[in-house]
């Protein structure tokens, strides 16, 4: 390798701007859906730019996205940098785009020091990482590491009554890149993003070295009743999936979280049918989100609600049904990427300080494929999945930074 590369914050910034533009909402955050027209025109700017620069670009079934800066030997599996541009539907500027951009950004900076790299370093752009849109979250990365894009998942519909097939052939139509099969050999993988969460920007310290993600389960609940008159059924005569429903969650909030500082539990969406003010619905359906680091206190939880709403569900005599949607088992780093993302950041003179991921990111579904490591950067008040959500540029500029010198470093030892 040649001259010492190094980044330019000035540029990631105006990079982070124009993409921000894309789907930006009133309040100053972002809007760009998996697989919409959002997407693609942020895909395409990628593109454009990735041209300008003289790297090469290819998409697969899933419509991950691939930047490769070449190598000396072509034939040496790539070292992996990636993230995602697809957001939430209130999302924020940071969540995502700048593990794709600071990516872009340290290939820029090999570029311009004229670095002879042993092998490629590509970037991955991740099909739908959120979930948001469609179901499941990280799906693009998931089917990368499987080699494998199930069928069900493509008659999968959005709220807005699009399918994922149709969307995701409309999304790879949109740009002139090659499609290849899915998934191919890395030499490893790295992957850049916010922490989501306080901790860094408490103690100010601005990288987070990723030791481990906790498990993630999704579940989808549906309490069927009876729909009737809200003003003339007397209680002993109702079915009312309501009833089933508040009496879980209530029991749910009371029991999860306050028992165990390490769980989580969310329900994020609640639909009721018929929708009516005056009558009793016939149906209710909810989604719930557990988290824990601990594979066997996360399947315990989940035997918790399913109990819990079991006997709800029996006491208000509504039907049952829960089915999973997520099921992310916890993933621990190898020490070996752990202790090097550490020592690069420090030759940076980088604080750091190692922390366990609380989201999942597409990095749980890499690290089956090679060895993977995570760097965290703070965001203010520890927002996200929010248009508020704010990284400052000097954080953004450390975590880059970070990103480079341990691509730098795999580049040296990962042979």
């Amino acid at each position: 390798m040649s001259g010492r590369p190094a980044i330019r914050p000035d540029r990631l910034q105006d990079r982070l701007a124009r993409f921000a533009a894309i789907g930006a909402t009133p309040k100053g955050g972002v809007d760009r859906q998996a697989l919409t027209q959002g997407d693609r025109q942020a895909r395409a700017l990628l593109v454009d730019l990735a041209g300008s620069r003289g790297f090469s670009v290819r998409q697969d079934a899933a419509a991950n996205l691939f930047l490769r800066r070449p190598g000396e030997d072509a034939d040496l599996p790539p070292l992996l940098l990636g993230s995602h541009l697809d957001t939430q539907p209130t999302g924020g500027r940071f969540d995502g785009a700048l593990g794709v951009l600071a990516a872009f950004e340290v290939l820029e900076a090999l570029e311009d020091a004229g670095v002879s790299a042993p092998r490629s370093v590509e970037i991955a752009v991740w099909t739908n990482e959120e979930g948001s849109r469609f179901a499941p979250g990280a799906m693009g990365s998931q089917a990368f590491a499987s080699g494998l894009l199930p069928a069900e998942w493509l008659d999968a519909r959005a709220s807005d009554g699009a399918r994922l097939g149709d969307e995701l052939a409309a999304t790879i139509g949109s740009l002139p890149a090659p499609v290849t099969s899915l998934g191919f050999p890395i030499a490893a993988y790295l992957e850049l993003h916010i922490e989501q969460g306080p901790v860094l920007e408490r103690e100010n310290t601005p990288i987070g070295v990723v030791t481990g993600i906790q498990g993630t389960l999704w579940l989808a609940v549906e309490l069927e009743g009876r729909a009737a008159h809200a003003g003339t059924t007397p209680l002993d005569f109702r079915q009312d999936p309501m009833r089933a429903a508040a009496t879980a969650m209530a029991e749910l909030y009371r029991t999860v979280m306050p028992t165990d500082p390490d769980a989580r539990f969310t329900i994020g969406r609640i639909e009721v049918q018929p929708g009516s003010i005056n009558s009793v619905p016939e149906s209710v359906r909810f989604t719930i989100d557990l988290r824990h680091p601990d594979a066997a206190v996360l399947a315990g939880l989940e035997r918790q609600v399913r109990a819990a709403c079991k006997n709800a569900s029996a006491d208000s005599a509504c039907r049952l049904s829960i089915h999973r949607l997520l099921d992310m088992p916890p993933i621990v780093f190898p020490e070996t990427m752990v202790r090097l993302v550490e020592e690069s950041a420090q030759r940076a003179k980088l604080a750091t300080r190692r922390i366990v991921s609380g989201a999942f990111h597409d990095a749980v579904h890499l690290a089956r494929c090679a060895p993977t490591a995570m760097i965290f950067c703070p965001c203010r008040d520890g927002i996200s999945h929010n248009e508020a959500e704010h990284v400052e540029p000097h954080f953004a500029a450390a975590g880059t930074t970070a990103l480079l010198e341990a691509t730098l470093s795999v580049l040296a030892r990962v042979r």
